[in-house]
């Protein structure tokens, strides 16, 4: 059971730091001179079905501190617009501009062409048993974070 554990763990961090290395790489590459964080802070506004500064900083899983301090950068950078919701003005709302949808584009395509790549090179269509068991690696990640994915959000691929 050890070694299931430290490959597990291998597995999991890992995937993960190869894939925000390269992806972080691809955007540099394509002229976008912003971090992954600040990207993802873009999609995370661009997908949420509330666009409130509580619900991004929720949705980022970070503070809404930390994200007050992103924003302002993004802000200042051009790709974000923070308003004052029209019913409660204690809440701030955030939107994407049409130079953060540049970015997002380039993001989506990375995206595109890594599963796209995986699926023909791997063929992971075809193993039923490993889409399961990843299924119910995100699913235990959500249900023991409590992050809980908003149904009327589109789905991140």
């Amino acid at each position: 059971m050890n070694q299931t554990r430290h490959t597990l763990n291998e597995l999991l961090v890992g995937l993960f730091n190869y894939i925000l290395y390269i992806e972080e790489r691809n955007i540099k590459q394509k002229g976008v001179v912003l971090s992954m964080n600040d990207v993802h802070i873009l999609e995370s506004i661009q997908k949420a079905s509330d666009n409130s500064m509580s619900h991004i900083a929720r949705r980022c899983m970070i503070t809404q501190g930390t994200l007050t301090t992103n924003v302002a950068k993004l802000i200042k950078k051009g790709y974000v617009i923070k308003y004052k919701d029209d019913e409660d003005k204690r809440i701030s709302r955030l939107k994407i501009t049409d130079k953060a949808l540049d970015v997002l584009a380039i993001h989506d395509e990375f995206h595109k062409e890594m599963i796209d790549k995986a699926l023909k090179d791997l063929h992971l269509e075809d193993n039923e048993v490993l889409n399961t068991s990843l299924e119910n690696i995100l699913a235990y990640f959500r249900e023991e974070y409590s992050i809980k994915p908003d149904l009327k959000e589109k789905n991140v691929e």
